[in-house]
């Protein structure tokens, strides 16, 4: 674990409540990782408490956009960041606690032996107790459709994962073009098609307690749009989605 270098990138945007928890909760796993905030100009203040944090703490980083640039871009922005600094390990996550920090040592624990880990909603029996039919019914339509439509069986459209930055190179994310939601699905389906490793492990959501959904009805069929020209190139025009690439390296 010495040699490892790793990042844990949170998108914020109107979290003003949670951000502090989230770090100590980070902190509190033991584990020897920093933290970079990426906040779009969250009204709520947001910004000006992760000032305030990074100041105090130097484990703490952030980057401020201009305002609500997409749950994609953002998540590109925190990885080109996570690479320009040479980070091995970066693990992405929500700040409403639907993802609890305590699971990101089982990431690392295996990500040894995989390139990409994944929290899946999709394994566990109950691991959606609490959540209201349209939730569940987003999240389970979500799945089937990428695993019909992309052919990937994995939960593609959550945003708690490690990515080995030191095994995926930066060319990988070059392919990626949303900014939006659609971004989880996409990334996940190049990895896949360029045939990195990828592993879930069981992962359960409580009822979101802190902030609220940032989904939209117009998201979902963006997602639906996207995910349907997906398709079509992975079965008429698959290379556009590989890399020439040379993955076997050292754990």
């Amino acid at each position: 674990m010495n040699d490892k270098k790793i990042l844990v990138m949170i998108p914020t945007y109107n979290e003003k409540d949670n951000v502090k928890k989230m770090c100590h909760e980070i902190f509190m796993t033991g584990i020897v990782a920093e933290v970079l905030f990426v906040d779009d100009n969250s009204p709520d203040g947001t910004g000006d408490i992760l000032d305030e944090l990074a100041r105090n703490t130097p484990r703490i980083h952030v980057i401020h956009r201009p305002g609500k640039l997409g749950i994609g871009s953002a998540h590109q922005d925190g990885i080109a960041w996570a690479y320009s600094l040479g980070y091995s390990h970066l693990v992405t996550m929500d700040c409403d606690f639907t993802h609890d920090p305590g699971k990101i040592k089982d990431f690392l624990e295996v990500a040894c032996e995989y390139d990409v880990v994944i929290g899946s909603r999709h394994m566990l029996k109950d691991s959606l107790n609490g959540w209201n039919l349209w939730r569940k019914c987003i999240t389970m339509t979500g799945h089937l459709l990428t695993s019909v439509l992309l052919q990937i069986p994995y939960d593609a459209t959550g945003a708690f994962r490690l990515y080995r930055l030191d095994r995926i190179p930066p060319e990988i994310f070059g392919r990626i073009t949303s900014r939006d939601y659609s971004f989880f699905f996409e990334s996940l389906t190049i990895m896949d098609q360029n045939r990195f490793r990828i592993k879930e492990i069981p992962i359960a959501l409580p009822p979101r307690t802190c902030g609220h959904s940032k989904l939209r009805f117009c998201d979902m069929v963006k997602w639906l749009i996207f995910m349907l020209g997906m398709a079509w190139n992975i079965r008429f025009n698959r290379q556009r989605y590989l890399v020439s690439l040379a993955k076997d390296q050292p754990c």
